[in-house]
């Protein structure tokens, strides 16, 4: 099967392509501007395709011949519908590496067409929200009867630009959790907390990950919280600036601030991602009081995301033959995937009952 990396010539697809390539793949390395996807081609000795996603057309002759493609041109809120479209129409299957709430909402609203034409979509094949989204599933597999999860995590070494827009789109649209079984629009940093490491305590306020909405599907909870840690002060400035949520989502202040951004991140260099790691908690908790805790350490985000994602790529490129649909991680790929991945442990793992588990 012939498949496709687009956004290749971005932070993240070009991690993904040089490690598919060290792994003996070869993806056609696609985006819209030719020009910037060369250097990368000739390096790595890989076909290139250059097409927009604005033209529907152009999308789909650009998929001509391709089964399978690894999206990585955020941020996917403007991206993901043009080429899920194009990949439902051409049967090809879509993953990307997006961690947006409402990307996941669209993607899960393509079940029916994705199953008719045997195409498997899933998003979220990344660091958002592959440890996250296995975590909370081993944990309701273990409480069946959970009714109330709680999501953290703890990561180093600085953001793509791609994931910093992601952070300026969010910062007009507040924060969301999943109460009663529905998503639920909530200020920024509605909460905060301290979850403990190797016996220090980190605080962390809650936030719009997408495990608010695919933790929902794998596990069928109702009740969702996703957390980041962060210094004590950022979720004081984020609370300070809530009633300014309409002017942050207006479209100039949009591009001003992506903007800025595109001027001034650049992504983590390589000796900052193996320098720095992650780590996952999970808590589920049932109507009578049984609780039980989890906690993952994985290496730097977008280590794991050029790992997870190339992983299921494998999995759907060596013979599997799942049912077309939507997906999440854990339901493709199992609850105990993320454990499979380089770097990847369960650091601890208990009950409130203080029974070994």
């Amino acid at each position: 099967m012939d498949w496709l990396i687009y956004g290749a010539n971005g932070y993240t697809g070009q991690l993904i392509a040089e490690e598919a390539v060290r792994r003996g793949l070869r993806p056609v390395l696609a985006g819209r501007n030719a020009s910037a996807l060369e250097p990368l081609a000739k390096k790595l000795k890989l076909p290139v395709r250059a097409f927009s996603l604005e033209n529907p057309a152009a999308v789909r002759a650009g998929l001509h011949g391709i089964g399978l493609v690894l999206h990585c041109a955020g941020p996917f809120s403007a991206t993901c519908a043009p080429m899920l479209d194009a990949c439902l129409d051409v049967g090809a299957h879509y993953l990307d590496i997006t961690g947006e709430i409402d990307v996941f909402a669209h993607c899960h609203n393509q079940h029916e067409r994705a199953k008719k034409r045997g195409v498997v979509v899933l998003p979220g094949a990344g660091f958002d929200v592959v440890p996250t989204d296995c975590l909370a599933a081993q944990l309701k597999r273990d409480l069946p009867s959970a009714t109330s999860l709680v999501l953290a995590f703890d990561g180093g070494g600085g953001p793509s630009p791609g994931t910093a827009k992601t952070g300026v789109e969010g910062l007009g649209k507040g924060g969301r959790v999943r109460i009663g079984g529905k998503l639920t629009r909530v200020p920024l940093a509605w909460k905060t907390r301290t979850f403990d490491k190797d016996g220090d305590a980190r605080f962390a306020m809650t936030i719009p990950w997408g495990d608010v909405y695919t933790a929902f599907v794998s596990t069928g909870i109702a009740n969702i919280e996703v957390y980041m840690a962060v210094p004590p002060a950022t979720a004081r400035n984020l609370r300070r600036i809530r009633w300014l949520g309409p002017l942050l989502g207006s479209a100039p202040a949009q591009a001003l601030l992506k903007r800025q951004v595109g001027k001034r991140v650049r992504g983590p260099s390589q000796e900052k991602r193996a320098s720095s790691d992650a780590t996952v908690w999970g808590e589920v908790r049932d109507a009578e009081g049984r609780e039980l805790k989890a906690q993952l350490s994985t290496p730097n985000g977008y280590e794991l995301t050029v790992t997870a994602a190339l992983g299921i790529t494998a999995h759907l490129l060596t013979g599997a033959r799942p049912e077309g649909g939507y997906y999440t991680p854990s339901r493709l790929m199992g609850p105990d995937y993320v454990l499979a991945l380089s770097g990847v442990a369960l650091a601890s793992r208990y009950s409130t009952q203080g029974e070994g588990t």
